[in-house]
């Protein structure tokens, strides 16, 4: 057996999580209409989106607002709520799948749109779809390391681009069903931002103590699932499998060292579909109410979707709640995060 990487926290807690919502809404009819005649070109049925898929609509941010800024009114906004003076934080990960450049890291804008002190290390972490959680971890093994006292880890993403870049794309004459299907999720994505403060535990009894996070690769999928700011292409079927086969991998060999099947209050999972969560649910042992959804309004918001979700979850939890967050990334990469409340 490979086994799985599992990481206990000692002194991690976290102080808030925030979303920000983009503001435009972008409808499955909506795109549906826009694709009208490229489905009817090829033979494929409108309303996959929302019959199959459950999402009914996804948020786009305004032509005058970036990722970037989105995810810095998203830091802003959780420091606030935490209570923490900004000149004390002391990491600021960004987790962001998009990318403004390639150098320098996107994380410099957004520490500078916060105004986090100079003594704020930032830098970018990407990881696909699972890189909060990421993120998440360094953050709290630098903090239990006694590196820094406090970390902020934020995230912005932004469809916008890729989703109307895939449509001018399709409208090529050359273009068949089967292609049209291998971009299909590009349509399943949308845009937001979330940000989370995480401190010290000693210093901070209120706060939600992060307990431990268990990892897994699937490498060997690398190829099921790439893109870039203009074009995403995916194995649905194909990306679907492995990643329920590694998701299994990994809960049944933590299994020995956790009661993940039925102590959590609730699981916050990668937002993906209707069917992605379904099918994860059942395979894991899983009650689907405690899953709470957020894609049937909001899509697919990459790594922004599981703090997202928690952020919508946070005035329905108690004290002595547990929580589990679990990303899956292309790549492939899993992992699960667990959060006493």
């Amino acid at each position: 057996m490979i086994g799985n990487t599992t990481h206990r926290f000692n002194n991690t807690t976290m102080l808030s999580v925030s979303r920000v919502e983009a503001p435009n809404v972008v409808t499955s009819d909506e795109l549906d209409r826009r694709l009208g005649d490229i489905y009817e070109r090829v033979g494929l049925r409108a309303g996959l989106l929302e019959r199959l898929v459950g999402i009914r609509e996804r948020r786009w941010w305004p032509d005058d607002v970036s990722f970037v800024e989105g995810a810095a009114t998203a830091g802003a906004k959780a420091i606030s709520e935490s209570g923490v003076d900004p000149a004390d934080i002391g990491l600021m990960v960004n987790t962001s799948i998009g990318r403004t450049h390639l150098e320098p890291a996107t994380a410099v804008a957004v520490h500078d749109a916060i105004g986090l002190p100079p003594s704020c290390q930032n830098f970018d972490v990407t990881n696909a779809c699972l890189g909060f959680v990421t993120g998440m971890e360094i953050a709290g093994a630098m903090i239990d390391a006694g590196m820094v006292d406090y970390a902020l880890v934020v995230n912005g993403e932004d469809s916008r681009a890729v989703q109307e870049a895939t449509i001018r794309r399709l409208s090529g004459p050359e273009i068949t069903a089967k292609d049209v299907m291998a971009e299909f999720a590009a349509f399943t994505l949308g845009s937001g931002a979330a940000a989370m403060v995480l401190g010290r535990a000693d210093r901070h009894p209120e706060g939600h103590r992060i307990v431990a996070a268990v990892s897994r690769a699937g490498t060997e999928h690398h190829d099921l699932c790439t893109g870039d700011n203009g074009v995403m292409t995916t194995d649905l079927k194909g990306l679907l499998d492995a990643g329920l086969q590694l998701s299994e991998d990994l809960w049944v060999e933590a299994a020995d060292d956790f009661d993940w099947i039925n102590g959590m209050d609730r699981y916050i999972i990668h937002q993906v579909s209707q069917v992605h969560t379904d099918a994860l649910s059942s395979r894991l042992g899983i009650d689907p109410e405690r899953v709470p959804t957020t894609f049937p309004e909001f899509g697919n918001i990459g790594p922004v979707s599981v703090p997202f979700t928690l952020a919508a979850e946070v005035d329905t939890l108690s004290p002595g709640d547990r929580v589990m967050l679990m990303g899956i990334g292309s790549g492939l990469n899993a992992c699960c995060l667990e959060i006493a409340w």
